[in-house]
């Protein structure tokens, strides 16, 4: 069957549309703020609309149908399509002159990276400030779609099991209607974001510091205003304790969520996924704060403001901070996590391979993943005593398919391979191997803060024109679960059936 074109550039038209729109959002922030450059991020919103207007009117006629290969390439080139057209207000107010590095914070920004090649952050008009945050929540409500409605369908990797065994779709539903399911998930994002907004504000964050925070804090992105990130507010323990929650909400399964507001805790406490998320935040939690308190001095690897509450407290205040930083992905820094010792070094290096839970706006492996892949490990001792029998892994007391379990191995198997060709890419580019490996690492799982020249206090500024690129490219198939963009590079499926 040839493919729908018309169909595929009417949605991506539709997106344009939706991208315009958030622009014309941020030149109204420009506006209110006086920043100079109203007319410049208005500019580019209005040639975004006219694109998307174009590729609309163009393909009103198309046949309604959308195959799973025609589903590929809309959620393939529909982030794409975004991420170009999103480097337009970075453009046209001059904030970032060169093409290539605006498409890498445009990408970062989609894909809830939050890596940054901007020095100077705070020198940034307050309307590409919001525009940059507003990318992050536009990626990070964009992944709630993708798993709700459109990855189940194409029956890609761990999404699939959350489709077909988690509460939601396919499993216990919210709504029989995916659209209404979406929609209920997306007014909890909405939600959530407010609260955070009001709660910031309320602790001490000027209105536009706290909005920006709660959009990068909920699509678990990691923009922040400030240059010295959220260890700016070190010395308001408040704005971080806040911060924390709505991180460790926004690494939940949004589903999760949705049974709380509707006081079914029973349904959240059951979760395997929830419990062993909280349990590794938990332990991580533990062990890095005892390392703190112990081995390391906080007030010296933390940015400017003076430890307020004792060491105990910040030891644990960092130490969660961090943890949760990194597991959800989010990539807020508070302090340099590489200069507490070489063994937290290394230990937030693994935490970039955890991510957070399936269904939520976290990017990396994802809890559920392993999950799944511990217990079908611990089968597989009783299989060597007991060849004939049958022992399913079990996931929320449901027997897991084999072929969900093949599907999330592949999956890992690909991800590695992905990790290790992406640090060997990054070491042609003269960079040492701590640095390499970190770069792979946090692009891949869009965590944000890497290793060596790339750590939590520094920025992406040195990585040359080409690295900038690749580091786009691992952050995109990361973010799309590697089998939506990389099945594209096979030549049997663009084969006309």
């Amino acid at each position: 069957m040839k493919l729908n074109y018309k169909i595929i550039f009417h949605f991506l038209g539709l997106l344009l549309l939706f991208n315009g729109g958030f622009m014309l959002i941020a030149t109204l922030f420009s506006l209110i703020y006086k920043d100079g450059d109203t007319l410049n991020i208005l500019l580019a919103g209005l040639l975004t609309i006219l694109l998307g207007g174009f590729a609309m009117i163009g393909t009103k006629n198309h046949r309604k149908e959308m195959n799973k290969r025609e589903g590929y390439i809309v959620v393939t080139l529909g982030w794409i399509v975004m991420s170009l057209t999103g480097t337009l207000p970075y453009l046209t107010t001059g904030a970032i002159p060169s093409f290539t590095s605006a498409f890498f914070e445009t990408m970062s920004g989609y894909t809830t990276t939050g890596a940054s090649i901007i020095n100077d952050i705070e020198a940034l008009p307050e309307g590409v400030l919001f525009w940059r945050s507003t990318t992050h929540w536009i990626g990070g409500m964009g992944i709630i779609v993708l798993a709700i409605a459109i990855l189940p369908l194409l029956g890609v990797g761990g999404m699939q099991l959350f489709a077909a065994e988690a509460p939601g779709p396919g499993g216990d539903k919210l709504h029989p209607r995916i659209t209404d399911t979406a929609k209920r998930l997306w007014l909890i994002y909405f939600g959530y974001t407010v609260a955070e907004t009001l709660l910031l504000r309320l602790a001490g964050m000027s209105f536009f510091d706290a909005i920006n925070h709660a959009l990068s804090t909920l699509s678990t992105g990691g923009f922040s205003t400030k240059n010295a990130s959220v260890a700016y507010w070190n010395d308001n323990p408040a704005i971080q304790y806040i911060i924390i929650f709505f991180m460790f909400m926004a690494g939940t399964n949004f589903v999760l969520s949705y049974y709380l507001f509707k006081g079914n805790v029973v349904k959240i406490i059951r979760d395997d996924e929830f419990k062993l998320y909280f349990k590794f935040i938990a332990i991580f939690t533990i062990i890095a704060a005892l390392l703190i308190y112990f081995r390391a001095d906080v007030s010296t690897t933390t940015v400017d403001h003076p430890m307020v509450l004792g060491e105990g407290e910040s030891a644990i205040r960092h130490a969660l901070f961090q943890v949760l930083a990194v597991v959800t992905t989010t990539g807020f820094v508070t302090a340099d996590y590489t200069a507490w010792t070489p063994f937290l070094t290394v230990f937030f290096f693994g935490l970039m391979f955890l991510g957070g839970s399936a269904g939520s706006t976290s990017g990396g492996v994802k809890v559920v993943r392993h999950l799944i892949l511990i217990k079908n490990g611990f089968l597989e001792f009783k299989r060597s005593l007991h060849p004939n029998a049958i022992l399913p892994v079990r996931y929320n007391e449901k027997s897991i398919s084999g072929d969900i379990v093949f599907k999330i191995l592949g999956f890992f198997i690909l991800y590695m391979l992905s990790f290790i060709i992406g640090a060997l890419v990054f070491s042609m580019f003269q960079m040492d191997f701590e640095s390499a490996i970190g770069l792979s690492a946090s692009s891949l799982g869009n965590v944000g803060p890497a290793l060596g020249e790339f750590g939590p206090v520094n920025n992406y500024a040195k990585l040359p024109p080409l690295g900038q690129w690749w580091a786009s490219f691992l952050m995109f198939i990361g973010r799309l679960e590697l089998f939506t963009v990389l099945i594209l590079f096979t030549p049997f499926f663009w084969r006309n059936r």
